[in-house]
């Protein structure tokens, strides 16, 4: 009978130390978890939401990141959004930084293989965070956006949208056009 290998489970600290060279992967509940590349529509979503954001928050000590930007949500979980807001990092105290752990905002990019674990996993830890405020589901395939924002202390409104809607971001004092987010040029 063979047995499972038992494995120390990591910490986010010794998690961020590892180079995993050209390879992605996110730690989950103290469990590496590789990823694989997304496909060209998520990638062109993903850097149409950044650069919405880069645009209307500039000056407003708030920033946009991609997904090369960690968020540590708990002591045995990173994950890596498709595109994050955080605030008040602007400092070059920061330029060196990998993760941080108070994000405002977080988008994810739903694709097939990811959408399961998106919706699930990655939701109950970033609305664990303090510090989120909205959280939003993009559904390429449809142009459909799933928006969950806190409405105080232990309050959420969870809201998918089947028709289109321009996003609404009232923490940080933006909206997104529809058209922006899923535009093709």
């Amino acid at each position: 009978m063979a047995t499972q290998p038992v494995y120390p489970l990591l910490t986010a600290e010794q998690f961020l130390e590892i180079d995993f060279g050209d390879q992605k992967a996110e730690l989950d509940n103290g469990v590496i978890r590789m990823m694989a590349g997304g496909t060209a529509r998520h990638a062109q979503v993903q850097v149409n939401i950044a650069a919405a954001l880069r645009v209307r928050l500039r000056g407003s000590g708030c920033s946009a990141y991609a997904s090369d930007m960690a968020a540590r949500t708990h002591d045995r979980s990173v994950r890596y959004p498709d595109v994050s807001v955080y605030c008040g990092r602007g400092d070059p105290s920061n330029d060196r930084a990998t993760a941080f752990d108070d994000p405002r905002v977080v988008f994810e990019v739903l694709s097939d293989g990811t959408s399961r674990t998106d919706l699930r996993v990655k939701l109950n830890e970033y609305m664990a965070l303090p510090s989120i405020d909205t959280i939003v589901f993009v559904d390429i395939g449809v142009e459909r956006l799933r928006i969950v924002q806190r409405t105080g202390p232990s309050g959420w409104n969870d809201v998918t949208h089947d028709v289109a809607i321009d996003l609404p971001l009232p923490a940080l004092g933006v909206t997104i056009p529809h058209d922006e987010i899923f535009a093709r040029d």
